[in-house]
């Protein structure tokens, strides 16, 4: 998962805004017998909005461990977007940049080639997506419209309250708090469970200058909203399997790395069917941080040994 620290691209906001196929991925280690389970449904809250929790997140939470080598502590970075033709311009061009050079180097997702067992449809095909249209009739929940979360733009940070256009939600720690609720409350997956790729992402910075992406998803979701897949950090050659959750109430998804409980990462699941999607990054310490996903082609190699490895049809 991303460290914080990184320098990001402030995000602010005008006072305006506008109206707005299987895989199963990596090997999931056995989880603790104590993980919550699925969120209970709360009736009556509209899209975006989860109620109110207590301030104080369970849990003695000291600064995560480990080393960071280069990557100064930093402060949220989740404001209101001032000029969002801009903001947006710069997001495409960023993430044309990162598709035109992922053609030239990417990394090379072996685990599923030898993994197959986890793969019940397709495995071979983790860069497939979904669409909006193909997200509602995956889940049975009966969702008639898609709830876009797009941080700095209609989800922002004011002092120390997380907002949803320009209404107040909730504190940033209880967004946060939040936020590792969902991701925490996957149950264990059914072994014959369907899983529909969500596709292959770089996690980068937004800004033009920002150094090439050296940390990846591949993302996938079962019909009961659990969320799993990998994550790959190309500069230290790690993979490690993630897991997570999609809330059926506010269509937030959140997921984090297989027994670890930060950092967290979340987007809205309709933002994941688009080719770029706004991601929040929570880490231990409090930090929020607003990163972006880039959808990542197949690369051509990869296509040609996929056609080369499928068995001739019959006529």
């Amino acid at each position: 998962m991303p460290d914080r620290g990184r320098p990001i691209h402030q995000i602010q906001r005008p006072g305006q805004r506008p109206a707005i196929q299987p895989v199963r991925p990596g090997e999931r280690p056995e989880r603790p017998d104590h993980r919550p389970g699925v969120l209970p449904e709360r009736p009556g809250q509209r899209p975006g909005v989860l109620p109110e929790r207590p301030g104080v997140r369970p849990g003695d939470r000291p600064l995560r461990p480990g080393v960071r080598p280069g990557i100064p502590d930093r402060a949220r970075t989740i404001h209101r977007i001032i000029n969002r033709a801009d903001w947006l311009a710069a997001r495409r061009d960023r993430s044309k940049n990162i598709r035109h050079r992922w053609q030239q180097h990417h990394p090379r997702w072996d685990f599923w080639k030898s993994h197959p067992h986890w793969a019940h449809w397709r495995w071979h095909r983790p860069y497939r997506w979904a669409t909006w249209t193909v997200v509602t009739a995956w889940f049975p929940w009966g969702w008639s419209q898609p709830v876009y979360y797009s941080y700095g733009d209609n989800v922002y940070y004011q002092g120390d309250t997380v907002y949803y256009g320009d209404e107040a939600l909730c504190s940033a720690e209880e967004y946060a708090a939040q936020a590792q609720e969902i991701a925490t409350s996957a149950p264990e997956p059914d072994e014959q469970a369907e899983w529909m790729p969500l596709g292959v992402f770089a996690l980068t910075q937004t800004e033009e200058d920002a150094p090439e992406p050296t940390l990846f998803l591949q993302l996938a979701v079962n019909k009961q909203g659990i969320i799993a897949g990998t994550f790959f950090d190309s500069a230290s050659n790690v993979t490690k399997p993630v897991e997570g959750m999609v809330d059926k109430q506010t269509q937030r998804s959140a997921w984090t790395v297989v027994d670890e409980k930060w950092p967290i990462m979340e987007a809205g699941i309709a933002n994941l069917t688009q080719d770029t999607a706004p991601v929040l990054v929570h880490f231990e310490d409090g930090q929020t941080q607003s990163w972006l996903l880039v959808r990542l082609e197949e690369p051509k190699e990869a296509q040609q040994e996929v056609q080369a490895a499928q068995p001739a049809q019959k006529p």
